[in-house]
């Protein structure tokens, strides 16, 4: 009979999405088809709060944007656990996330 830590072994190399959300922000279309080079769109989040991150779209962490060298990176501050009082059915869904994916972000450890 096979243990947890065995099923668990064979689910690890299952590729997820990862995705760090800056904020959000909610517009009419025609602002959208404004915007240009340089247009700056305010979101609503405040700089010093930390960045929500998501696996497949489920909240799972809260961190902070670092620099490693000449990339980007996130530090993890806070893991967020099904027994958490936050959980994503609280964020506000109307306005869909902006999300960063870097290429080659997976080297980054």
């Amino acid at each position: 009979m096979a243990s947890h830590a065995d099923g668990f072994g064979l689910i690890q190399d299952i590729d997820v999405r990862l995705t760090v959300e800056l904020g959000r922000k909610s517009m009419r279309l025609r602002d959208v088809l404004a915007l240009r080079e340089s247009s700056v769109i305010e979101l609503d989040r405040l700089t010093d709060e930390p960045l929500d991150m998501f696996v497949n779209g489920k909240l799972i962490a809260r961190g902070e944007v670092i620099a490693q060298g000449s990339r980007f990176a996130i530090r993890v501050l806070e893991i967020v656990g099904a027994g958490s009082s936050t959980s994503d059915a609280s964020l506000d869904r109307r306005a869909p996330p902006l999300t960063v994916s870097p290429a080659g972000a997976g080297e980054l450890a």
